[in-house]
Parts: structure tokens; sequence; C-alpha cells
């Protein structure tokens, strides 16, 4: 998801940079708008060099640029390409001129071009705060839709006391979620994802993988960050990009991954394996590349079964599995749940065409001791927040069952 950031020109704009990083944390892209005033107070490159992304200062370009048709509509395509908008800290001249469909920079522009939720945190001296005009401007604002994240009290930079203070960034944090919809029911979870295939060497060049994109996994890693959790990724190779708010261990081959599992296990409560791990490895990979002069005859070897051997160690986490299969798919995957000590595990009949590998989109059966889930086909993303949803139920279920034992 992808949120705007709107930085006024008040005392408390600094607070902002703070404020980036959190909601990044939370798997949230940035994009920074701000205010002349603002960059009295903070300098543009200080945001762009946190978020990552372009820092809007001025409705028709400025500097070297020259007005151009671009940046003229610039405030639309932004407009349309944001989740939300949150305009922290909002000064009382910015809250006037919401209220009163002012248009006159980008801010306020993009304020009125935008039909994403709005959240509005206001900082400003008590005076200004408790003043009848701000007052009805932010009643006006309300009575809109708007969410208005309410100021702290206590000691302010003019040297008063009271009403006014930037609320805290975690509160504007837990506004602008929200405003977006994300759950933080992962809240205090450390979730493992394995993603992406692996890569087992027959010589320097060459090496037995599958089609395996790692968008299922990623997907899932993003998901769960977005929903609370703290996540460790484990991925294959990929040409992905990690959330950046994610701890991403790189691997290569099966053992790599299993060595890289078992030495994160102890910090995970989650683990969700959704990697399409190799069953077989070359029993001795050539040091050298081997020249094509006839038939080559490959001796494989079993590798390790790292969702077993996660499963049999798995004491009170909550573990799923994958199954990509081809045939007599659900007998193969209630087998799996079983012999692997699994709580649940999610079934992707890979031939089905269009969906599963190197595709946007899948359909999937989530399978637990206690029944089943079929998830129609959708987008990989809608998946990940499936699974993660019955990954949210077992937890209710074993807390259910842990009280009863209680009791």
């Amino acid at each position: 998801m992808k949120v705007a950031l709107g930085v006024t020109g008040g005392i408390a704009a600094y607070k902002a940079a703070e404020l980036v990083r959190l909601l990044q944390d939370r798997g949230v892209r940035i994009q920074v708008v701000m205010t002349r005033a603002a960059q009295e107070f903070i300098r543009p490159l200080t945001f762009a060099a946190l978020s990552g992304e372009k820092v809007i200062t001025d409705l028709f370009g400025s500097g070297a640029e020259d007005p151009n048709i671009a940046s003229a509509v610039e405030h639309i395509a932004v407009a349309q390409a944001i989740d939300a908008l949150v305009v922290a800290p909002a000064t009382a001249d910015v809250i006037a001129k919401f209220a009163h469909g002012e248009a006159n920079d980008f801010l306020t522009t993009l304020f009125l071009a935008t039909t994403a939720p709005v959240v509005i945190a206001p900082a400003m001296n008590v005076n200004m705060w408790e003043n009848a005009a701000t007052q009805a401007n932010l009643q006006t604002l309300k009575a809109r839709g708007y969410a208005i994240v309410e100021p702290d009290s206590g000691y302010l930079a003019c040297g008063m006391v009271g009403a006014g203070r930037l609320a805290a960034n975690e509160t504007i944090v837990k506004a602008v979620l929200k405003a977006l919809g994300a759950r933080q029911d992962l809240a205090g979870e450390t979730v493992m994802v394995t993603a992406g295939p692996t890569r087992e060497p027959i010589d320097p060049v060459r090496y037995i993988g599958n089609r395996s994109s790692g968008k299922m996994g990623y997907a899932l890693a993003e998901a769960a960050l977005r929903r609370g959790a703290k996540v460790i990724l484990i991925s294959g190779p990929t040409a992905l990009t990690p959330p950046s708010s994610a701890e991403v261990v790189q691997v290569q081959t099966a053992q790599q991954m299993r060595d890289a599992v078992m030495a994160h296990l102890d910090h995970a409560t989650i683990v969700i394996k959704a990697a399409a791990v190799a069953d077989f490895t070359v029993r001795a990979a050539a040091a050298e590349k081997i020249k094509r002069k006839g038939p080559m005859t490959l001796e494989l070897e079993p590798t390790t079964d790292i969702l077993a051997e996660v499963g049999a160690k798995k004491g009170g986490r909550i573990v799923i599995g994958f199954a990509a299969e081809t045939s007599d798919a659900l007998a193969n995957a209630r087998k799996k749940l079983e012999s692997k000590s699994l709580d649940a595990i999610v079934l992707n009949d890979v031939s089905q065409p269009g969906i599963g590998f190197d595709s946007e989109r899948n359909a999937v059966t989530i399978l637990t001791h206690s029944g089943s889930e079929t998830v129609p086909e959708t987008s990989k993303w809608e998946v990940a927040h499936r699974v993660l949803d019955a990954v949210v139920k077992l937890k209710a279920e074993r807390k259910k069952s842990t009280q009863s034992l209680r009791s």
C-alpha cells in the first residue's frame, strides 16, 4: 500500500521523519508532500533519503525545473496512486484551507483531488487549537468523514502548557492503518516465511531448479508485516524485491535453506513454509564445468525434509506448510498435514493452467485438522491474507483450548 504524507510548517515537522520509518515498518510505501513553510523546519532531502521516493514540494515544479504539463497534473496522478493521505503535523492554516476547499499548493490540491481516506493530525499552540475558528474547521472536516487524530496535552514549543502537541507517532500509525483497513491481529508475533526455489548445483554453471517465482511467499511476508508481525523472510533466488522492513536471509540450496530455518526457528512463533524446496540434490557436484561429450548421468540423493524437521520441533509454534500437487492432490496434502505434525497445509494444484508458478494469481485449499477451506482463483495477495486469517483462527482455537484446560 502507498500513503502520501503531508508535512506542514510547524515545529513538529521533524517528528514526521520518525513517522515515515514507523509506517515503513508496517510495509507501507511513503511519498512525502511538503508545504513551503515545512521546508523551513526540515529539508526535503531528509524525507527523500528515508522514503526512497520523490519528495513533492511545489505544484508546478521547483528549482531548475521548467513548469510543464506533467508537473501541472501530478497531483491527480498522486491522488489516484495512494491508498491514504495523512497530514502530520497539520497546522491551523492547512486545516482552515481543507475545511474551506482552498487549493493553492500541492498538498491542498491533492487533498481535494484524492478519494482515498484522509487522516489529519493537528499540531499548534494551545490558543490556536482552542480558537473557535479552528474548532469549527475541525468539526467541518469530521462531518465530512475525515479522521482527526486529537493532539496531546503538555509542554509546547512556544513555552505554554496545554493541548496542541502532535499526537504520538504510534497513535498516528494506528489511525493510518485503520484508515487503510489493515488489521493488527498478528502484532507481537514473529512470522518466519520461506519463499522461492532452491538451486542444486551440478557444476559451477549448471543447477537443478524449479519454476517457483517466490511471489506467494513474498506476498505472505508483506501481508504479515501489514498485520503487525515481525517477519523473517528466508528466500531462495528470485527477481523480487523483499519488503524493506523484513529481516531477509538469502539462500541458494536446500541445505542452506534448512540451516537458515533452523538458525532462526527459536525466534519464530509462526512458521509458513511457502518455498519450493528441491526434493533431490546432486550427490557430488563437479568442481569444474562438465564438457558436452555425450550422455550425462547424475546421481541424486534426497534433501532434508525441512518441513518435517520443523514440525517435529514446533513446540508451541503454529506451523503451516504448502503442498504443490499434480495428482491425488487432496489425499497427498492431507497425508503431509498428518505425517509432518503441521497445523495447516495450503494445497496448490499446479496442474491448473494460468495459476500457481510464475503467475500473479492462485487458487488453493487450506486444510487443517478440523476441516478445509477452498479459496477460488484470486490474487496471491488475497490468498496470503486468507492463509493469515487461518493462522489467526488457529491462534484463537489454541488459546481457547488452553483456557479450557486451565479451568
